[in-house]
């Protein structure tokens, strides 16, 4: 008897140590998420000082004309056929298609977050209309409707005397609507879940009003699943606008953006593939990193409540 009595408190105190252990392991970053940070961080750090660097993106050199990579350590990644620096373009490109890619998804979670909360909230007459208005736009295929928006956003080119939006303000404004639904959709589906716990129902039941509730309680514990999807509109966004440059409704020259890298650099494609391959994999990097990334901060974030 003496002897169980005895091993009682390993066994428990064993027990207590497993559970801060688990909850480490859980929370510890892995190497495919470590490695996407760092890409994003290289990358971002290049767009914000490509202004500070030596950098001549637009400048021709006959002797960078489809120059492969590495031949000249002075223009590691070569040149493209108009013999500009492809490393320099890269970096530049990398502020166009981020800062549109960016503000773009900013812009889509502002407005999709708010339709997105307020028809998870109310499920009557309101949510019903902002669901069906969620469905009809995701049924559209969502380069078309990019393509439609950027086209009557420009209006005609032609007409001289009446005003015209930036292109890159165009484009922001196209792929920002074209990513409202779905970030709408997913803000819409935790709001379902966490609008019904207890801790909501106790606030109802206090008299609180539900501006208050969705601010206050419901808001704070939907924002990492928004986080989440957010960086993965980003990607998408980055291969949209690549989609609309090979369409021609891309920045306009001399600006560069990853797509419109690629959709000049088709013509070279045969004698010199790495025009192409280079904003190609730069773009696959990125997006491949942001969705590294989105699922480390969904499951580190996310609340767990067996484990509570």
């Amino acid at each position: 008897m003496s002897d169980v009595l005895a091993a009682a408190p390993h066994h428990a105190g064993h027990a207590t140590e497993q559970v801060p252990e688990a909850t480490k392991r859980r929370k510890r970053f892995g190497v495919a998420t470590i490695l996407s940070v760092l890409w994003l961080t290289a990358i971002t750090l290049g767009a914000l000082l490509a202004p500070f660097l030596s950098l001549h993106p637009d400048d021709s050199n006959a002797d960078l004309k489809e120059l492969s990579p590495f031949q000249d350590m002075a223009h590691p990644l070569g040149g493209d056929a108009n013999g500009r620096d492809m490393l320099a373009r890269l970096i530049y490109g990398a502020r166009y298609s981020l800062f549109i890619a960016v503000l773009a998804v900013l812009f889509g979670v502002l407005i999709g977050g708010v339709l997105g909360l307020i028809s998870g909230y109310y499920r009557g007459r309101i949510g019903n209309a902002l669901v069906s208005l969620f469905d009809i736009l995701l049924a559209i295929p969502q380069l078309v409707l990019a393509l439609a928006l950027v086209a009557v956003l420009k209006g005609d080119p032609t007409k001289t005397d009446g005003f015209h939006l930036p292109v890159v303000l165009i484009l922001i404004l196209a792929l920002g609507i074209v990513s409202i639904p779905i970030l709408a959709r997913i803000t819409r589906a935790n709001t379902l879940t966490w609008s019904q716990r207890d801790f909501v129902t106790a606030a109802r039941a206090q008299g609180a009003k539900d501006s208050r509730i969705m601010i206050r309680e419901v808001l704070p514990n939907v924002v990492p699943a928004m986080v989440s999807i957010a960086l993965l509109g980003i990607g998408v966004a980055i291969v949209a606008e690549g989609g609309l440059a090979l369409l021609g409704a891309g920045v306009e020259p001399p600006a560069a953006t990853w797509g419109t890298m690629i959709a000049t650099g088709r013509a070279s494609l045969d004698t010199s593939p790495f025009i192409v391959m280079e904003p190609v994999a730069a773009i696959f990097f990125t997006v491949l990193s942001l969705n590294y990334l989105g699922d480390a901060i969904r499951d580190r974030f996310d609340v767990r409540e067996s484990a509570l």
